[in-house]
């Protein structure tokens, strides 16, 4: 499937909404929390897959600032493995020349995750590949409160969504080529509202745990086959 990739039209930005780890645990007759252990794998897998075909941002879904609403014995198991997930991929990133980063209010998480988050972004900041960023205690909301806020102190008139874009937590990085969101639900769950605005949206029946190489493929292939037009006409991009 790799073959049929065109290497010249390779998005420069992925967002993945993961969904359907507590599904994928409900299958298999286990706790919620096993479904996110077992979905490391897939962030594994698209992580290298993303950087061995050259995008340069791939933005994941990691935890938004409504899922502090589930139950506690499952947050408090996300935020465990969310610092062990850090220690323990560190290395792969080294390796793959990739480097972290995040976008969110990481100042709501715990100290510990928050000191992991700091490590690793410090220990890859010189990587020159592709870049992870992890959206946490994140929502689409809550950066557009928070960018209107930065510019209402500031006192500037905002004439350009340029003057948005400077104040999003996205500053810096191409707004997202595409967007896939996995476990079949087709919506974009309060996930980079303004930055999503172009954005190819895929959606995959696959439960992300079970989420590979192939599945990103297969979004990407789906990606360019689409002819991209901004609000122009197709004879106009075509010319």
């Amino acid at each position: 499937m790799i073959n049929q990739i065109d290497r010249t039209n390779i998005p420069k930005h992925i967002a993945v909404i993961m969904d359907g780890n507590g599904r994928w645990a409900q299958k298999q007759g286990v706790k919620r929390i096993f479904g996110h252990q077992n979905a490391i794998e897939a962030v594994r897998s698209v992580t290298e897959g993303s950087a061995e075909l050259g995008v340069g941002f791939l933005t994941l879904y990691a935890f938004s600032t409504e899922n502090w609403e589930r139950p506690k014995y499952e947050v408090d198991g996300l935020m465990t493995l969310l610092v062990n997930t850090i220690k323990d991929e560190l290395p792969t990133l080294q390796e793959n020349n990739i480097s972290l980063a995040t976008i969110g209010d990481t100042a709501g998480l715990p100290v510990k995750a928050q000191e992991k988050l700091k490590e690793a972004i410090d220990l890859t900041s010189s990587n020159t590949g592709m870049k992870l960023v992890l959206a946490l205690n994140y929502s689409g909301k809550w950066d557009l409160v928070q960018a209107m806020n930065k510019i209402i102190q500031e006192g500037i008139a905002v004439t350009e969504p340029s003057d948005v874009d400077m104040h999003l937590s996205t500053w810096g990085m191409p707004d997202p080529d595409l967007l896939i969101r996995t476990s079949g639900e087709m919506r974009i769950s309060n996930f980079l509202l303004w930055q999503l605005a172009y954005a190819e949206l895929h959606f995959s029946e696959v439960l992300w745990p079970d989420f590979r190489k192939k599945d990103l493929y297969e979004a990407i292939i789906s990606y360019q086959r689409r002819e991209r037009r901004f609000g122009k006409t197709s004879d106009q991009v075509k010319a």
